[in-house]
């Protein structure tokens, strides 16, 4: 504290010397002024430049994209053999235990959106993550330590030793454990995205460039992180070391933990914006009470507090936009307004009007993401039940059939490269795009490739019913007939998710930056609760009188191959419909005059900083 007393005090010294050397004694009036004005500048510095000043930029981001890698870790180290732990421990069905993956990886996600409320609004992205990250992690020692008491005797549960039964308590805590696990990670994922973008200063051509990038990097470290589980840990836990696989789950997640901890000297911080909600409540009830208002031609009309700065505590300004014009009537000005004292309830600002109709905007592209999700879901439910019904075995080594996965991880990291190497600078030169492709566009096209991916996995499972011996579990055909599968997924999720992230953030307002994040969690997690849902409806259809249904217990008796078509054609449904609506969205539009005033502040900090 004395250190930055003694910077401030000489920086008015300087400033002074400045003053004094350019002005004559006839000119005492002005330089009075100045010196208020240097002062002014001063007091600037100590109350923001100073303590956020040299912060953030790719030395912290890069704490935080590793501290993604390793929670991915620990967080699929749990998840991705989960079906077959429920199958193989808790003994429960194939159809049970899929319907049970998916409603608690929905409940990952799901969970983003708290996460994302507490940190817009009240907590702020550093506390948020930190947070939730110890729920995380008191989650995975629950798990280990209940694990190492309850999977009896050891080494069950490979496929081949079967486990005791559980108690009704142990089976509690159990879902107990994992379900702290899903709020710790769903709560902490969107609002990291955020922050690491947070790093970055948007004012900054440069640095703005960076910010696109880190989310590229933000889904390329989410693979590198989860492919160790999905070769080496699961390796173990196929074999029946389950609390083995748990326990590194656990290392890796506090060493993020720490990880993240030792960065907070140095994260570039934004204040949170307060609770959205009733920002956006006041927009509906306003509009509604003035239902009869005409709202007027000219959108200069329109109510919006004077200056560069927002009503909006930390938020730009937003541009009026002409869509979903029934809610200007909350900005309308009527006589009754001018009357009295503003009220919120009844009369809104532009911005706050344009906050609710970015919300309301987004909710149709968001929606068409859902169906992709139930496709992106299949890898940890039935894709794994599908490859472990098939010829496993590389000699006398088994291959896990959820270690197949790490084909789909292969296969983001590759297409990461492939498109940012090569897709965005061909395509920049054909469309003047810098991006190369829209995010709009690149969702599209994740679309078309998850369904190539279904129709791969149903003729994959054609052929594995052609290869059944009579009285044998397994097919004899090959686990490697799965790749192509899994490389299609992986591809779709390189322009479908990579372009969410880009697109929710990018298109949310300030106030609710990491609500955006959290919708590209919050489709995933829909995604399996529809996944869920549709197997009860195919099951509940298809499984009357002596037929078993398309997804049995035992699956060489069933028809897995048309829930793989019957999602492919509900992709091909979705996608049509994603296009009338990205071609009816038009994206956020920022006050870029008050963008322009925030840059010039900038470069007068830095100018001061320069002569300190």
């Amino acid at each position: 504290m004395a250190a930055m007393d003694s910077v401030l005090n000489s920086t008015n010294q300087i400033t002074l010397k400045v003053t004094d050397e350019n002005i004559s004694t006839g000119q005492a009036q002005a330089a009075n002024k100045n010196n208020k004005d240097e002062k002014k500048l001063t007091s600037f510095i100590r109350k923001n430049l100073i303590h956020e000043k040299n912060k953030g930029g790719w030395k912290y981001a890069s704490i935080l994209l590793a501290n993604q890698g390793l929670a991915t870790l620990a967080f699929f180290g749990v998840g991705v053999n989960l079906v077959l732990f429920l199958t193989r421990v808790l003994q429960q069905e194939n159809a049970n235990a899929a319907n049970n993956v998916s409603k608690w990886t929905g409940t990952v996600y799901m969970c983003s959106l708290i996460g994302a409320f507490l940190s817009d609004s009240y907590w702020g992205r550093y506390l948020t993550c930190a947070v939730f990250q110890l729920i995380f992690v008191l989650g995975l020692v629950l798990l280990s330590v209940l694990s190492f008491l309850m999977i009896k005797p050891t080494g069950c549960g490979d496929g081949f030793i079967s486990c005791k039964p559980l108690s009704s308590i142990f089976a509690a805590i159990f879902y107990l454990s994992i379900y702290l696990i899903a709020f710790g990670y769903g709560g902490h994922q969107p609002t990291l995205a955020t922050f690491g973008a947070d790093q970055f200063d948007e004012s900054k051509p440069k640095e703005r460039q960076s910010k696109t990038l880190f989310f590229c990097y933000f889904y390329f470290f989410l693979n590198v992180g989860s492919l160790f589980s999905n070769t080496i840990l699961v390796y173990y836990e196929d074999s029946g070391k389950w609390t083995l696989g748990f326990l590194v789950s656990l290392a890796s997640a506090v060493i993020a933990l720490l990880s993240y901890l030792m960065g907070t000297p140095g994260y570039r911080y934004v204040k949170p914006c307060g609770n959205p909600l009733p920002r956006v409540t006041q927009v509906f009830i306003a509009a509604a009470r003035k239902w009869n208002v005409v709202v007027p031609a000219n959108s200069d009309e329109l109510y919006e507090v004077a200056g560069p700065e927002s009503a909006i505590k930390g938020s730009r300004k937003i541009l009026h936009s002409n869509e979903i014009e029934f809610l200007d009537k909350a900005a309308t000005i009527t006589d009754n307004d001018l009357a009295g004292p503003k009220n919120p309830w009844k009369l809104c600002t532009v911005t706050q009007v344009e906050e609710a109709k970015c919300v309301l905007k987004m909710l149709p592209i968001w929606l068409c993401t859902i169906i992709y999700s139930v496709v992106f879901t299949q890898m940890a439910s039935l894709f794994v039940e599908q490859g472990d019904v098939m010829n496993s075995h590389i000699g006398e080594f088994h291959l896990p059939a959820a270690s197949m996965s790490a084909f789909d991880i292969c296969s983001v990291l590759i297409c990461t490269g492939i498109y940012r190497k090569i897709l965005v600078p061909v395509a920049g030169k054909l469309n003047g795009n810098p991006k190369g492709l829209s995010e709009l566009q690149r969702m599209g096209i994740g679309l078309i490739i998850g369904m190539l991916a279904m129709i791969a996995a149903g003729a994959t499972e054609i052929q594995r019913l052609k290869y059944i011996s009579p009285g044998e579990k397994a097919s004899s055909l090959s686990i490697f007939w799965q790749i192509p599968q899994y490389v299609l997924v992986g591809a779709s999720e390189v322009f479908m998710y990579v372009g969410q992230l880009e697109f929710f953030n990018g298109q949310a307002p300030d106030g609710i930056k990491s609500f955006g994040s959290s919708l590209c969690m919050a489709s995933i997690s829909f995604g399996n609760y529809v996944s869920s849902l549709l197997v009860v409806m195919v099951m509940g259809i298809t499984a009357k009188g002596d037929k078993p249904g398309w997804i049995p217990d035992d699956l060489n008796t069933g028809h897995m191959d048309r829930f793989y078509f019957l999602l492919a054609v509900l992709t091909a449904f979705d996608f049509v419909i994603y296009l009338i609506c990205a071609n009816w969205y038009k994206g956020i539009n920022l006050d870029e005059d008050s963008c322009e005033k925030e840059m010039e502040m900038k470069l007068d900090e830095d100018d001061v900083l320069r002569r300190v």
